[in-house]
């Protein structure tokens, strides 16, 4: 009765979720080599490396893009890539209701490291603007379906189920009972080839999940991270030691706004560096290279992002660098974030995001992850085979029941044997 409900339940959820893992699955193929192929697409937007000269540092980056652009609040300048420097605006207020209004003409702005001078801009996954948006057009469909928020929560939804479904899948490839156990097991890890289509299929659903299962689940699970937030911080703190990044919010909205900070652009570096130096000595870390310089007007708190031993990302530091934040007026430090050796939520989440982002173990897992959405992919379509044979059997079945409670049975069985020998089937 319990397997005959998991049976039900794997199934269902399955089916349901097909058609989104299949977009989200292929999508992430591509997104493994997200960087090289924006080089192919946008080489524009990347500058010419300069051997043996040093980049400017990122209060000369910032300066240099609020000169560029005059009618916006430079938010951050950021080290994305070696020959990249990726800047971003704070979002005009709108005088009309005092809140953030909407970005109209370009959010990204992009800067040569080494001369501060630009080299492109663009509105982040507008497909309108061309090739040079097509990698983030590929990273909104993946994250969002480019339905904005309401495509996010879906996949949100999408990203419960599928955790949940791991484990389900995986109960249902374990023996009916305890004898022979393993040797009964070991099957479900094989597939024979020799067999027809449908034990091929059955066969390579079963021992892909198996093999893959460890991986999948952190994909899954990875992914209520990004999308449903909330039920991620809720089980994450009732598992693990874990500081929420919720805390860092609540610390902003209890602080009051402040459009014009005190300290500049150079200032806060200054502070950033002396703070980190401080600080790499008090808690046992160390500085590696800056990262990225940003201001947040909500809360009046600058960010200077830096790479240090702590880290878990060897490439573009996306949810996995370490963070200080302090005071935009007297510099005060306000909060320090580890992404590993302080708490074992924020390192189980930092390799979350690493390992989703293949921010870690170089071109292999590259190569590894976009292989994974291949084989997610022939999860999905072998499942629903799966479904419609054992459909299609179960509806014959009917049939041959209907038939002999009504003396029709020699009548369907003469018309299988006449398709059979024409070639012919329904």
């Amino acid at each position: 009765m319990i397997r005959s409900f998991f049976v039900f339940l794997h199934r269902w959820i399955g089916l349901a979720m097909t058609g989104f893992l299949v977009v989200v699955a292929l999508s992430g193929s591509l997104l493994a080599f997200n960087t090289e192929l924006e080089r192919v697409f946008a080489p524009q937007l990347f500058a010419e490396p300069r051997a043996g000269v040093p980049p400017l540092d990122l209060a000369a980056l910032a300066q240099s893009a609020q000169g560029i652009v005059l009618d916006r609040r430079v938010a951050s300048v950021l080290y994305a890539e070696p020959d990249q420097i990726l800047v971003s605006f704070a979002r005009p207020m709108d005088p009309a209701t005092g809140k953030p209004g909407e970005v109209t003409g370009f959010d990204q702005l992009f800067l040569d490291p080494w001369t501060g001078k630009e080299l492109g801009r663009r509105m982040r996954g507008d497909i309108s603007e061309g090739l040079v948006n097509l990698m983030p057009f590929i990273y909104k469909l993946h994250w969002t379906l480019v339905l904005g928020p309401l495509g996010a929560f879906t996949l949100g939804i999408v990203a419960i189920a599928w955790s949940i479904d791991c484990f389900v899948g995986f109960y249902l490839t374990l023996p009916n009972s305890l004898g022979g156990f393993f040797r009964r097991w070991k099957t479900a890890w094989l597939v024979k080839w020799r067999g027809g289509a449908y034990r091929v299929n059955l066969d390579l659903h079963r021992a892909s999940g198996l093999w893959l299962w460890p991986m999948l689940f952190v994909f899954a699970w990875s992914s209520v991270l990004f999308n449903m937030k909330p039920v991620y911080f809720w089980v994450t703190e009732r598992v693990f030691d874990y500081q929420s990044p919720m805390a860092l919010m609540k610390d902003m909205m209890a602080r009051r706004p402040n459009d014009a900070p005190a300290l500049d652009w150079r200032a806060a570096q200054a502070i950033g560096e002396r703070l980190a130096a401080e600080l790499a000595e008090q808690r046992g870390f160390k500085v590696v290279a800056p990262l990225s310089l940003g201001y947040s007007p909500m809360g009046g708190l600058y960010s200077y992002q830096i790479r240090t031993d702590r880290d878990v990302f060897e490439r573009s530091p996306k949810g996995g660098s370490t963070s200080i934040f302090f005071d935009g007026d007297d510099g005060s430090l306000v909060r320090l974030h580890l992404p590993t050796g302080e708490h074992v939520g924020n390192t189980v989440e930092s390799w979350l995001y690493a390992l989703h982002m293949t921010r870690v173990f170089g071109r292999p897992f590259q190569i590894f992850v976009c292989a994974l959405g291949l084989f997610v992919t022939l999860l999905s379509v072998t499942g629903v085979y799966i479904w419609w044979k054992k459909r299609r059997a179960r509806k014959l079945s009917t049939n041959h029941s209907t038939a002999r409670s009504t003396g029709e049975e020699p009548r369907l069985e003469a018309d299988a044997r006449t398709r059979a020998a024409t070639g012919h089937s329904r």
